[in-house]
């Protein structure tokens, strides 16, 4: 009976050690390298735009004009003056101009003028000090010994108050021509690169666009295309 309990036992033993289940390894720690991080926000203005559709115009003597740009930025910067009513910006581009077709006219040659509008919400106006001055006397008694002795000068203030009066005006459009190019033939390029626009006495927000006109010439004409560039606001 003893026998049989004790092969009993260790047979139970046997199956609990049999069917334990194999402990899993622990699951290794992240890389710092590829752990998820948080929303980082938005990326920082790095001034490239996008460019509006070319300005194409047929003159009535058959010549298709076409004016475009590329490859444009416009990069907010601070002002060297610092000043808060001052906005300056930092641009570039490529502007071309074309004249193709078979006109039934001479072409003598033409411009190309390329810049950039500024347009301010609020233009600051006149700024004036309104203020007043004005003396205050004090008067003291001399009473040593019990006795009035005399009238003495106390105290002289001058007292300043004021306001400032700011006259802001509607907002302006300020445009800025950059360069302007002549040729004799079509086509016609200019490049800009890192070039400083700026005006002052903007108090609102303002707004950046390039322009570009080109203008084809004969002998008794002139035919005008402008380009408009996306308007940036800041």
């Amino acid at each position: 009976m003893l026998n049989r309990v004790a092969l009993l036992a260790t047979a139970c033993m046997l199956f609990s050690m049999g069917a334990a289940p194999v402990a899993l390894a622990d699951p290794p720690p992240p890389d710092p390298a590829v752990a998820p991080v948080g929303d980082p926000g938005p990326l920082p203005d790095n001034g490239i735009v996008g460019s509006s559709e070319p300005g194409v115009v047929t003159t009535p003597d058959g010549w298709t004009l076409t004016v475009a740009a590329t490859n444009e930025s416009e990069l907010p910067v601070a002002p060297l003056t610092t000043a808060l009513s001052s906005r300056e910006y930092l641009v570039g581009g490529t502007f071309t101009g074309t004249v193709t077709g078979k006109g039934k006219t001479t072409l003598t040659g033409g411009t190309l003028e390329a810049g950039y509008q500024i347009g301010c919400g609020i233009e600051l106006g006149q700024v004036r000090l309104i203020g007043q001055a004005g003396i205050n006397v004090g008067v003291g008694l001399n009473t040593a010994g019990g006795s009035l002795n005399g009238v003495g000068l106390g105290s002289v203030s001058f007292p300043l108050s004021g306001t400032i009066e700011i006259h802001p005006k509607p907002g302006t459009v300020s445009t800025v021509a950059v360069d302007k190019k002549t040729f004799k033939a079509a086509p016609v390029r200019v490049t800009l690169k890192d070039t400083h626009v700026k005006v002052d006495g903007c108090v609102g927000q303002s707004f950046l666009r390039s322009y570009a006109t080109l203008t084809s010439s004969t002998t008794d004409t002139d035919d005008v295309v402008a380009y408009y560039g996306i308007t940036k606001s800041v």
